[in-house]
């Protein structure tokens, strides 16, 4: 199924990109979510009249997410967690922990946008976390799990 993309989306295309996609994916994600038409030429007419108005929205979008980076990159977050003698966690510490953190600290971050690279954190230590802001803007947190 062709698709015009009415937003930049990771691994596909930019903002306009006529792409070729599974019928499935278009139907059930990209259209739903607003980041794609069906490619029909009423939509491309209609796309070409709201370019100008969604270049917009994209750059203020990204100039925002950049704000943010500024101040969330390189930011340190102390989670408390329960532990055994060797430092392994009762439980774990997940996205959901991060992002509670964070918004503790005054940033508004989803749970979506918290990439771990291990799924769960399972061990006391520091991790290098990185936080998806936008598809262009990555930020890089430090989570300190200690022993409660």
């Amino acid at each position: 199924m062709n698709v015009i993309l009415l937003e930049k989306v990771s691994n596909l295309g930019g903002l306009g990109d006529q792409v070729s996609v599974k019928s499935g994916y278009a139907r059930n994600f990209l259209i739903p979510q607003g980041k794609a038409k069906s490619a029909t030429k009423d939509n491309l007419a209609a796309f070409e009249a709201m370019r100008v108005e969604l270049e917009k929205a994209a750059a203020a979008e990204l100039a925002v997410a950049q704000g943010v980076y500024e101040n969330l990159n390189g930011q340190v977050v102390t989670i408390e967690a329960s532990s055994g003698d060797e430092g392994k966690l009762f439980g774990s510490v997940g996205t959901q922990d991060i992002a509670d953190a964070l918004k503790a600290a005054g940033f508004d971050v989803a749970r979506r946008d918290v990439r771990m690279p291990e799924g769960v954190l399972r061990h006391v230590g520091t991790y290098e976390i990185d936080v998806q802001l936008h598809t262009d803007v990555i930020a890089s947190i430090t989570v300190d799990v200690k022993a409660a």
